[in-house]
């Protein structure tokens, strides 16, 4: 049965995969992985969980984050088991859940922490470019990741505290990776560059990685629409960073498997033996496109490209049963290391996993989005 409700969008999906994380976590207590660190996944899962509450108007799952927040955020506005000198991109993903938390409770405390937060950032490790680390252990090397770690977290806090020149700081970042990953004949974008270009895994002329990996491109592609709502309409990077965006699209839209919708773990490479459909990459490609679409930032030629692939990962990767709502073909993770050497057979042999937050996270806010663009296009909700 098609799972998609012909001229409802995705009416339900969100709704009953955020019951599915909250029951969950409730059950599992101090073990949950929201509750054992502050890390760059259980923000995002926190963040999703936030978004549903607000668009839902269910206060219940708003009170979750903010519970799970404050497992960390201590009142001077420290972050417990944060540390601004390990100068790591990922330990700013879950900061972004401050500025809900200090609309709807006026602490200061969250002001604080948001604040350490952006000093990590001034302060961070840079290329020779002023491109950011990925984490100062990695010297020299800028992963797409990283883009969306720090970067829509960086434009709502120059929105916030009226810091505009930290504007022009997210759009170098944003278009200095796309510069230096972007390969020419693919348009699609490698997964880390190594300015310095000693990393095994580096190539040594250009300091590309050397495969196209769906979810490295799924962060960047978030990071572009995240990014983007909070920016002045004037800034004059911005029509640049729209047009890249749009330009990337197409590319992946040339990669989307024809049958069903969704893409590859390895985006160029079909199914060549061992890649396989990806859900935390397919995921997070329709939540951007959704968005972009929402918001104006492509062109209506999208639309069915977002409609299939998120069509693809209700048939093709859900399921439902008693306990709720499971998502299956999750790459459990990677990355770009001495064992880690970017190579077709490393991106495919990295564990296959079911229900991971890594990709139970981007698949609600995929959900959250497809509804509000659905409601945009039908006259219910005023669009952006």
């Amino acid at each position: 049965m098609n799972k998609l409700l012909t001229g409802q969008a995705s009416i339900g999906w969100a709704q009953k995969t955020a019951e599915t994380i909250v029951n969950e976590s409730d059950n599992k207590g101090y073990h949950s992985e929201l509750a054992k660190r502050w890390a760059y996944v259980p923000g995002m899962m926190l963040m999703a969980l936030g978004r549903t509450g607000e668009q839902y108007g269910i206060p219940e799952y708003s009170d979750f984050m903010k519970r799970h927040m404050d497992l960390f955020v201590r009142e001077d506005g420290t972050i417990y088991s944060y540390s601004l000198e390990e100068y790591n991109l990922d330990q700013i993903n879950q900061g972004k859940n401050l500025f809900t938390l200090m609309k709807i409770t006026g602490e200061s405390r969250y002001e604080k922490a948001a604040h350490l937060l952006a000093a990590q950032l001034l302060g961070h490790p840079r290329t020779s470019g002023g491109g950011l680390w990925h984490k100062k252990v990695y010297p020299f090397q800028m992963w797409l990741d990283g883009l969306y770690m720090a970067m829509p977290f960086l434009a709502q806090y120059a929105k916030t505290f009226e810091r505009p020149q930290l504007f022009d700081e997210v759009a170098h970042q944003l278009l200095l990776v796309e510069q230096k990953t972007r390969d020419p004949k693919t348009g699609l974008l490698y997964h880390g560059w190594d300015e310095s270009k000693e990393q095994i895994w580096a190539d040594p002329v250009t300091g590309c990685s050397q495969n196209f990996w769906s979810r490295a491109m799924g962060w960047y592609a978030m990071a572009i629409v995240d990014s983007l709502e909070h920016f002045p309409v004037d800034h004059p990077k911005r029509g640049t960073i729209i047009g890249i965006f749009e330009r990337m699209c197409h590319s992946l839209c040339r990669v989307q498997e024809r049958d069903s919708g969704l893409w590859f773990q390895v985006l160029d490479q079909g199914f060549r033996e061992g890649n396989y459909l990806e859900a935390s990459g397919s995921s997070m490609f329709v939540y951007a496109m959704a968005k972009g679409l929402r918001l104006r930032y492509l062109s209506g030629n999208f639309h069915s490209n977002a409609v299939r692939g998120y069509q693809g990962i209700l048939d093709r990767l859900v399921e439902e049963d008693e306990s709720g709502v499971h998502l299956h073909s999750i790459c459990h993770g990677a990355g770009l290391s001495l064992d880690r050497d970017g190579t077709y057979g490393y991106y495919i042999r990295e564990q296959v996993v079911s229900d991971a937050h890594m990709g139970m996270a981007p698949f609600l806010l995929a959900s959250l989005e497809m509804e509000r663009y659905h409601a945009a296009m039908t006259g219910e909700e005023a669009s952006a």
